[in-house]
């Protein structure tokens, strides 16, 4: 009866010490480890986490999120490890599949994280058509003025 930890950071630059030292303190006997978006499907480290889980394990991870992120792969790979008698535990979360309540709260935490995402993309698309909508444009700011930039394609203009 193994757990097995996953821990996962969006970006090389991210820090892992916190779920590193959360998963320790669960008593992981092996952690295993990604520095990828968890939209993408080839995550290296989750399928040497899940290749090592047998029947009667536990995956733990830090936080729901850190699985992944949409509620279609989540409820698709805890299904699949109930299939093989395998246990998921979300420590910030207290989700544990060993329960019939961790079933239970997993599914109902899976939709509102879903949801949390899905208002945050709406809010953010909601502010950025308000910031158009008063002229503001996003992005860089020009390194050239318009003047600049037309003196610079007469010179190349000469150049060629």
């Amino acid at each position: 009866m193994a757990k097995i930890g996953y821990m996962r950071v969006s970006k090389n630059d991210q820090n892992t010490d916190l779920q590193q030292k959360s998963l320790i303190c669960a008593n992981c006997e092996q952690i295993f480890e990604d520095k990828i978006s968890g939209k993408t499907d080839q995550r290296p480290g989750l399928k040497r986490a899940l290749n090592c889980l047998k029947s009667g394990d536990t995956l733990v991870v830090w936080k729901l999120d850190r699985l992944g992120r949409s509620i279609k792969h989540l409820i698709t790979l805890i299904s699949n490890l109930e299939d093989e008698g395998i246990h998921f535990h979300s420590l910030t979360d207290a989700i544990d599949t060993s329960t019939s309540a961790g079933r239970f709260f997993f599914h109902v935490m899976s939709a509102l994280a879903q949801m949390e995402r899905e208002l945050i993309v709406e809010r953010t698309q909601a502010g950025l058509a308000a910031a158009r909508s008063r002229g503001r444009i996003g992005g860089r700011p020009q390194s050239l003025s318009f003047a600049q930039q037309q003196e610079a394609q007469k010179l190349l203009g000469e150049w060629s």
